[in-house]
């Protein structure tokens, strides 16, 4: 009978074969080894000789799994320097304390985590010892990305180093009061220690990739020198189900990211049980990562496995490791030595042949305490060999116990994530197994106390002199007394003041063209970091190519196609444009890493970030919330903005309500600008409060949201007058009235209105003042209204004055102040987005904007069908007029007869 999977003649055909005779030798002896001694033995020879080729450089699809054992064997190990046994006891007090103050918080009812860290304690302490370099160091230091829920580990270290004392201790998780430690790593909340918030799952491993690539780009671009920088990310197995810590694995690889290391702490638990109960996530995650061209390294079992592995002469062992599940691995934790015996030594002969030999308490410390994780000297070895590697990232998959130390209630149990304290006996009972010099008179009042050995004890004195050989304390945020940047040559804003006569250009190209001018600025042009995700040339972006050259750490290896154009695809090892591909989480981290530069590197630079605005705060707010966390500085422009403006693209990319994202985010500046010269102002004065001098008051530490329309129109000359620079900085100013538009309006006493818009809507709101005065004899004043959202913060401050008995009227209402008639404001965003302000507008209120979804047809049709045309606005302002009795009530009638409404 034919093998159904053998390979067919059909398929031989394409690979010529040069001495048949040879493969079918080959062939044979492979037939001959599985019949004599088994599949399991010519299963093993098979990977021993494709290992080998893989060592030899022999070009052969690669292993995506090897054997469920350590890939650095206990021979291989390099040894532990430093002083071991001193470590250990740092571990220990820090175990102590990260339990202590979580149980001591519980009272408040606040929350934490104590099995996570108890699991990745040994993870933390040797990169701490021996590894992670200190802001002193050459570049920069190391940039450490910790997992989220094993910060009190972290804290209970710097306790220990005296960077804390118990008052912070005593108020995890209670910030009101200004001494008070954040629950997870927040850089805004903590800004002297946080680097990096990371529990927003996912985007940690997302960050840190990028980071290391950012981190290239700065060295290749002439920058700064930060080669020297290592990139630790320290990443739960768990968390690694998030699409976004795996989505960039590739590029980690592609570009060779050898500064970059991913610490998985394989606990095999999540939130609510195993992470893969029926499979092996170990296993897996090791052919993702190798399927990806990332170098591997498994630091599974502990040296109690030692004797067992050396005991296994026929494999059955390694074998049993590879089929048992995660969830029976966990279940095992918690069993006796009878149950393991029977359950994974009784499967097979040789197996329960070799169970004869081990008491049961080797069993037990195999099984219950002997992970490669919890062991300083394995992990010593995994993160030599990853730093030593050249050529790729690594990945560090390291097996631990979750709630390891914490005892029999808590280690490897399910509910282990949500317990929150610890009894006094089992305190004590983990202080025996500790050996910590804590007496049973320091439990006042059944509260643990906290453990230190003394600032001048031999724990401490280590551990700070480690910490000095590596460059000073990790991790640590420095804040820089960075030189503010010159500004810009007022040429490139001014530029634009004058309008565009009659050349129609849409606000999206009038961006472009300011970038354009700025990255030519001799003092600042260099700090530009362009970033688009593959759409260059739809943002009219492709003129950058041949001058600025997209970034590419191998520059360009082949002859673009284009190459005989002046706007040719250049790639080049100092190109400043990141074109990320399709990604917006990739271009999102770019943004980030680059936004940030200023603290993690000491080097102001001016991100932004182009996209179409339907598919950024949609996509990814959870980054822009990260990035308010890491007081990141720059610009991210949602281009071919509103519901109506992109034509013919319908329901997923007509963005209504970006601007509502963007309001929640309070370190967002959120600005909708209708015309050129707005855009230039807007950028100009971001460039002063973030890069420049900001003023009394005022945080740098913001980033600005422009939407940007792809609808060519007129640009008009900036109104003369004061205080125009202001009304678009602050949100609101009026652009013309009736008479200064020089429209006719027949009565002296005529109707008035006051139309405010955003955006494109301006110009439709524009018309209308023209239909109004020419059609119906109303006189309509039109006002800009840049920023919604900064015009309601600068409100709410006004009230929280208020509160505090300061007396303060909300700009809004100092803008609006005396404007006779009611107020109709007018946007290509959902209404809410011009609601904002109602409340504290003085005037009668009415709104219109593009609710619903989106659909594809003409700007016109799209525009009437949302109601947001110019003849709908003139139908409304008459109906709001005729509410006030000053204009007929059979006008409005008559104008939605007339305009087909």
């Amino acid at each position: 009978m034919t093998d159904p999977n053998a390979i067919q003649p059909s398929e031989l055909d394409q690979l010529p074969d040069r001495d048949p005779e040879e493969t079918a030798e080959w062939q044979a002896s492979l037939d001959a080894v599985a019949k004599a001694a088994g599949p399991h033995r010519a299963a093993y020879l098979m990977r021993r000789t494709l290992e080998r080729a893989e060592g030899n450089g022999i070009a052969l699809p690669k292993l995506l799994e090897t054997d469920y054992v350590n890939t650095i064997p206990t021979s291989a190990e390099p040894g532990q320097p430093g002083d071991p046994e001193m470590e250990a006891r740092i571990t220990a007090w820090n175990r102590w304390n990260a339990a202590a103050m979580v149980t001591r918080g519980s009272k408040y009812g606040v929350g934490g985590h104590i099995a996570t860290f108890a699991s990745a304690a040994w993870l933390y302490e040797t990169g701490f010892n021996h590894f992670f370099k200190g802001k002193e160091a050459d570049g920069s230091g190391d940039q450490l990305y910790i997992q989220g829920h094993a910060s009190p580990g972290i804290y209970a270290r710097a306790f220990l180093d005296g960077r804390l004392n118990e008052a912070h201790l005593d108020n995890f998780r209670r910030e009101s009061g200004g001494n008070g430690l954040p629950s997870y790593p927040h850089p805004r909340r903590l800004p002297w220690l946080w680097e990096f918030p990371t529990v927003s799952m996912g985007l940690g491993p997302l960050s840190a990739i990028y980071q290391a690539r950012f981190n290239r780009y700065l060295t290749n671009r002439g920058i700064k020198d930060v080669s020297a920088s290592h990139v630790w990310a320290f990443l739960g197995d768990g968390e690694m189900d998030e699409p976004e810590s795996t989505a960039a694995l590739a590029l980690a690889s592609r570009e060779g990211l050898d500064n970059l290391t991913f610490v998985i702490n394989c606990n095999l638990q999540r939130l609510d049980g195993p992470v893969r109960a029926n499979f092996k996530i170990v296993q897996e995650l090791e052919a993702q990562f190798r399927g990806a061209g990332w170098n591997v390294i498994k630091t599974l079992w502990g040296s109690a496995w030692d004797e067992l592995f050396q005991l296994d002469t026929t494999g059955a062992l390694v074998r049993r490791l590879r089929e048992v599940p995660d969830a029976q691995v966990q279940t095992y934790q918690t069993r006796d030595a009878a149950y393991i015996r029977q359950d994974f030594f009784g499967k097979d002969p040789a197996l329960a042949e070799m169970a004869k030999l081990l008491s049961d308490d080797k069993i037990l410390e195999c099984f219950h305490l002997s992970r490669g994780g919890h062991e300083a000297r394995k992990v010593y070895a995994a993160y030599k060999a990853a730093v030593e590697f050249k050529g790729a990232p690594t990945v560090i998959l390291a097996q631990t116990v979750k709630g390891h130390t914490l005892g029999e209630g808590f280690a490897s149990k399910n509910a282990n994530h949500q317990m929150k304290k610890l009894t006094v006996d089992e305190f004590k009972t983990m202080r025996d197994l500790l050996e910590l010099p804590i007496s049973d008179s320091q439990f006042v009042d059944g509260v643990v106390p906290y453990g230190h050995p003394g600032a001048d004890s031999p724990e401490v004195r280590y551990l700070q002199e480690r910490r000095a050989a590596l460059g000073g304390p990790a991790p640590a945020r420095r804040t820089h007394a960075l030189a503010p940047l010159p500004a810009p040559a007022e040429k490139a804003f001014a530029s634009f003041d004058k309008g565009s006569g009659s050349q129609n250009v849409a606000t999206t190209m009038a961006f472009v063209r300011l970038i354009k001018d700025l990255v030519r600025d001799k003092e600042t042009g260099k700090r530009w970091v362009p970033i688009v995700p593959d759409e260059a040339r739809t943002f009219g972006m492709e003129s950058l190519f041949p001058s600025l050259g997209i970034y590419s750490p191998k520059g360009q290896t082949y002859e673009p196609v284009d190459r005989d154009q002046l706007m040719y695809y250049k790639e080049a090892k100092n190109g400043q444009i990141l074109n990320e591909g399709i990604t917006e989480a990739g271009s999102m981290a770019d943004f980030i890493a680059a936004s940030t530069a200023y603290a993690t590197h000491g080097e102001a630079m001016i991100p932004f970030y182009i996209f179409y605005s339907m598919f950024g705060w949609q996509r990814t707010a959870d980054q822009m919330w990260q990035l308010g966390d890491q007081l990141g500085r720059g610009f991210l422009v949602g281009a071919t903005a509103g519901r109506t403006t992109l034509t013919g693209e319908g329901l997923q990319h007509a963005d209504g309500h970006s601007p509502v994202i963007a309001a929640t985010n309070p370190a967002s500046l959120t600005y909708d600008p209708a015309f050129a010269y707005e855009v230039a102002t807007i950028v100009k004065d971001g460039l002063r409060r973030m890069y420049g001098e900001a003023a009394p008051g005022e945080d740098p530490n913001v980033f600005y949201y422009l939407t940007v329309y792809n609808e060519p129109l007129p640009q008009p000359a900036k109104p003369s007058g004061l205080g125009i620079d202001e009304g678009i900085v602050k949100g609101l100013y009026r652009f013309n009235t009736a008479e200064s538009a020089g429209l006719n309006v027949a009565a002296a006493n005529a109707p008035r209105i006051q139309l405010l818009g955003s955006g494109t809507a301006i110009h439709w709101t524009l018309k209308a003042q023209q239909l109004l005065a020419e059609e119906w004899g109303v006189a309509a004043d039109v006002w800009s209204a840049t920023s919604w959202s900064e015009l309601r913060r600068d409100a709410l401050e006004a009230d929280a004055a208020l509160l505090r008995g300061e007396e303060r009227v909300p700009y809004v209402r100092q803008a609006l102040h005396g404007a006779e008639g009611p107020v109709l404001a007018v946007s290509d965003y959902m209404r809410q987005v011009p609601d904002q302000i109602a409340q504290w507008v003085e005037q009668d209120w009415s709104s219109l904007g593009a609710d619903g979804f989106g659909l594809s047809d003409t700007r016109e049709a799209a525009r009437r069908h949302f109601g947001v045309d110019a003849e709908s606005i003139v139908v409304a302002a008459l109906a709001q007029l005729a509410r006030r009795g000053e204009v007929k009530a059979t006008a409005v009638k008559e104008a939605r007869e007339k305009y087909g409404l």
